[in-house]
């Protein structure tokens, strides 16, 4: 998932999108208002693959709500029966309280971006965002302002006369997104939007969907398997895993409560602590989670606060992050490898290298108990 410095910072923000979700969540019950999504035991088969298991979840008006997964575990089906491209086998999908199994994609109150932009190569910018407009009967006047409109909001006001061929993948991006709004939908399907992007231009555009959905106050039902695109962007979220929901939060929630060994161990890094190893640390032979950044190295005890758990062990494997490197430690007497992730120490002072003996500590209260 890269640097701590990344996990650091998306932990800080979710923070702050937790408060929203909890006071967008709440206001919409407050007022008696439906959810924007509701999907009610909503299963998929495809030729024998159960893809989505009896799958129950509610989305508030406004939320930014992602479906995150590793590919196949069925966020990418349940988005596409919410669009109507799908149809479940049982089930039932509301959208704003109504129910819409059986009505078509045009008919839904929906618009979708996909990973391929699929732009008309032979119209302008201008015509691929009204296309739709065009095709519902919009006179041009009201359409060439909602185009325009569209445009503003993301950013490309001047490039309306441009081909496809004559933009940037960001500013692709851009256009397919104008076209997904400018139908003015009430709820946006966006399915892995920002995979063809490079590392830098995706993690900018993670920043100003964001900072578009707040503007607009829609709500965005995102689908990815990147984890660091649902931790910086989402009120909440939805971990996928063969077919069935694992857990539902926000994202400092997903990071640092996990639910299930699955979600911990895809959500970032984590040390699974279990056993007796758990059982010398705590008392407990039960499942923790510990994330690597909780974890101190010391070369002595000297210094190591009162309480806090200690192992003895080796550097077997460090990984140069720029501001933080992580070390894998085997801890030789319970035979497993624990990640540690620690502060760059700088060009001045030594990098402690493989083969180092070292002790881990932690302070106890930062494992978290898996249930179950």
């Amino acid at each position: 998932m890269g640097s701590l410095a990344a996990h650091v910072a998306m932990i800080a923000e979710s923070a702050l999108a937790s408060e929203v979700s909890s006071a967008k969540a709440q206001a919409g019950k407050q007022e008696g208002s439906p959810p924007a999504i509701r999907l009610r035991k909503v299963s998929r088969n495809f030729s024998g693959i159960q893809a989505v298991d009896g799958v129950d979840l509610e989305v508030q008006p406004g939320e930014f709500f992602t479906l995150l997964g590793p590919s196949g575990s069925g966020k990418t089906t349940c988005l596409r029966m919410i669009a109507g491209f799908e149809h479940p086998d049982e089930g039932q999908i509301e959208l704003n309280g109504q129910d819409v199994l059986g009505l078509p994609p045009y008919r839904r109150p929906v618009n979708t971006v996909f990973q391929d932009y699929a732009l008309f190569p032979h119209m302008t910018v201008a015509e691929n965002v009204g296309y739709s407009l065009m095709i519902r009967g919009i006179p041009p006047k009201e359409r060439q302002k909602r185009v325009q409109e569209a445009l503003e909001l993301v950013q490309l006001p001047d490039l309306g006369s441009r081909k496809p061929s004559q933009l940037s993948g960001g500013q692709r991006q851009r256009v397919a997104l104008a076209r997904a709004l400018v139908g003015q939908p009430q709820v946006l399907l966006l399915d892995e939007p920002l995979g063809a992007l490079d590392l830098k231009l995706r993690q900018q555009m993670q920043f100003e969907l964001k900072a578009l959905q707040h503007r607009l106050g829609l709500t965005f039902l995102y689908v990815t398997h990147d984890q660091e695109e649902a931790l910086t962007m989402s009120d909440r979220i939805a971990v996928f895993n063969r077919g069935r929901i694992e857990q539902v939060g926000s994202p400092a929630e997903l990071y640092e409560r996990p639910a299930t060994r699955f979600v911990a161990s895809f959500i970032g890094q984590t040390n699974l602590i279990e056993g007796s190893l758990a059982e010398q640390c705590v008392g407990e032979a039960a499942l923790f989670a510990l994330r690597p950044e909780h974890m101190r190295i010391d070369l002595s005890e000297e210094g190591i606060p009162d309480g806090h758990c200690r192992l003895r062990g080796r550097i077997c494997d460090t990984a140069y992050l720029g501001a933080f490197i992580r070390y894998q430690v085997w801890v030789s007497g319970f035979e497993v490898k624990l990640l540690a992730v620690q502060p760059n120490p700088g060009l001045n002072s030594q990098q402690l290298l493989e083969g180092t003996e070292v002790i881990l500590s932690w302070d106890p209260s930062r494992m978290h108990c898996i249930p179950g």
